[in-house]
């Protein structure tokens, strides 16, 4: 599967951004689709994502009640809709893919095969 992930931009604190994700390929509704997200110094974080298993939204403590992630299997599509935007959302965020992640690990980046190029994030006080 191929990810191109779009949507970021230059917004103030408390603003909102919707990320989307495009894929190609087929099966896509059998992979498990995240989003991470790496900011200057930092490690790449777990944001939020869809484990295809059992098709629940799993977020980080970090962005859960401002951040909601979607995915549109037709489209093939995900979607990562940011409200309440702080500078500590400040990142380069990336949609990654896997069809053979288990729960247990699907917060570890390198459990990822498939990644999109990022895309920028900056949030301003």
């Amino acid at each position: 599967v191929q990810l191109q992930a779009s949507g970021g931009g230059l917004v103030q604190g408390g603003d909102s951004l919707r990320l989307s994700c495009a894929a190609s390929g087929d099966t896509f509704s059998s992979y498990t689709l995240v989003w991470f997200r790496h900011a200057p110094e930092k490690e790449r974080e777990f944001v939020a994502g869809i484990y295809s298993r059992n098709s629940r939204t799993y977020y980080a403590d970090s962005v859960k009640g401002r951040f909601t992630c979607s995915r549109d299997n037709v489209k093939k599509m995900l979607y990562l809709q940011m409200n309440s935007l702080t500078p500590e959302d400040t990142a380069n965020y990336y949609c990654a893919a896997s069809t053979t992640v288990i729960l247990s690990s699907m917060r570890r980046s390198a459990a990822y095969k498939y990644w999109g190029q990022g895309t920028q994030v900056t949030v301003s006080s």
